[in-house]
C-alpha cells in the first residue's frame, strides 16, 4: 500500500512536471525586458502573495536569510518593481511592496498559467473535471491553504 502511494505520488508529480515541460517554450512574459533573475522572481512571487511585509517575512518566504533578502529588494526597487515604506509602528522597520509595475508583472505570470491551465482543463469530460476538484479539494484540506 504504501509503495503504490509514493508510486502515485510519483506520478502526479511526473504529469505535472511534463505539463510544465510542455507549456514553457510558450512562456510570454518578457522577463528578459526587466532583466529578472529566480530569485527576484520568487520575491516578487512572494510579495504578490503576501502583501505588504517585512523584509523578515520576505526572506522567510522565499527561504533566504534577511541580508540575502535585501540585497534582492534592492535590486527590485532599482528596477521599479518593489516600493518600500517605513512601518507606521515602528521606525527601525521598513514594509516592502510591489509597485504598479510589479504587479503588472506578477499579474502577468499568475494570468498566463490560470490561462495555460484552463486550456488543459477543456479538454476533460465533465466527470473528470469533477475528480479532479475533488482530488484539489482533498489537497487542499491537508494543508494550511484555505480558499477564501
Amino acid at each position: 500500500m504504501e509503495n503504490e502511494k509514493e508510486e502515485l505520488i510519483q506520478e502526479l508529480l511526473d504529469s505535472i512536471g511534463a505539463l510544465f515541460e510542455y507549456v514553457a517554450p510558450s512562456f510570454t512574459i518578457d522577463l528578459k525586458a526587466s532583466d529578472i533573475t529566480v530569485a527576484q522572481l520568487r520575491v516578487l512571487l512572494g510579495l504578490r502573495t503576501l502583501g505588504s511585509s517585512p523584509m523578515s517575512s520576505i526572506a522567510e518566504s522565499v527561504g533566504v536569510v534577511p541580508s540575502t533578502a535585501t540585497g534582492i529588494v534592492d535590486n527590485l526597487v532599482g528596477k521599479g518593481l518593489v516600493l518600500r515604506d517605513p512601518d507606521p509602528n515602528d521606525r527601525r522597520r521598513v514594509i516592502c511592496r510591489l509597485s504598479p509595475e510589479g504587479k503588472d508583472l506578477t499579474n502577468g505570470i499568475w494570468s498566463w498559467g490560470r490561462d495555460q491551465i484552463r486550456n488543459f482543463l477543456e479538454g476533460i469530460s465533465i466527470d473528470q473535471l469533477r475528480n479532479g476538484c475533488e482530488g484539489s479539494r482533498m489537497i487542499l484540506n491537508n494543508t494550511s491553504i484555505r480558499r477564501s
